[in-house]
């Protein structure tokens, strides 16, 4: 396995919910062809990997498969990139089982709405010392209003939408190993719920503690603040 070169290892991204939170966008086209700057947020999450050295990719769509399969067999890219229709009203958790013939080695897993500037090797390595069959990242969630520290009344400290420090939650970027997959039934289940939770009784699930930049864009309001990065040139995951 070569981290800093070429890498053979598989990605695959979730890419086929209907992205009802944003519905500006999504009565046309599907949640991760949202255009973040000059491209969609999917772009820009394979293009992230790429910088790593990943170069194949599984897209596993649903909603509005035909857009993200048209778009990528029209792209001059650097890496392959295999479109899966995996249904329409298939949860997160079946998606990805749907998708167990095509993995059968350690592979990237992550969701096709989220960016952040997460060091990939340091993950993978993380992964393989921890000997789990699953490894997350965890993550701060962005604050959605300012932060005030407030001492006898008086307001100490003023942050506005700081990364919150105190709660960690789940912020996708997995690593994966293929047995994993059996602990996802053949029903249509979330990766979140019963998987993730019998990996948790098993022992097998390993938690990546990320404190840098992590965004998740479920809504229009979301969006413009990516847009904003982008326009002054403080995107961390461009960097």
């Amino acid at each position: 396995m070569n981290i800093n070169g070429k890498n053979k290892m598989k990605v695959v991204i979730l890419a086929g919910g209907k992205g009802t939170r944003i519905p500006e966008y999504t009565g046309s086209i599907p949640k991760p062809m949202v255009p973040v700057g000059s491209k969609p947020i999917l772009e820009h999450i394979i293009n992230y990997y790429i910088k790593y050295g990943f170069k194949d990719f599984i897209i596993a769509t649903g909603y509005k498969h035909a857009i993200i399969k048209n778009y990528f067999k029209n792209k001059k890219s650097y890496a392959k990139i295999n479109v899966i229709n995996t249904g329409v009203e298939t949860l997160t958790g079946l998606r990805l089982k749907k998708l167990a013939s095509e993995l059968k080695q350690t592979f990237m897993l992550t969701y096709g709405d989220g960016l952040s500037n997460i060091n990939l090797k340091k993950l993978l390595n993380f992964h393989k010392k921890s000997k789990k069959k699953i490894t997350l990242t965890a993550v701060h969630p962005p604050a959605r209003f300012g932060e005030l520290s407030i001492s006898k009344g008086i307001v100490t400290n003023f942050k506005e939408k700081p990364q919150l420090q105190k709660g960690w939650i789940n912020g996708g970027f997995f690593v994966i190993e293929p047995e994993f997959l059996n602990f996802i039934e053949n029903k249509n289940i979330m990766l979140e719920r019963s998987p993730l939770t019998k990996a948790v009784k098993t022992k097998n699930l390993a938690a990546y503690k990320h404190s840098g930049f992590w965004f998740c864009m479920d809504t229009l309001r979301d969006k413009k603040v990516l847009d904003t990065m982008i326009k002054n040139k403080k995107s961390p995951w461009l960097k």
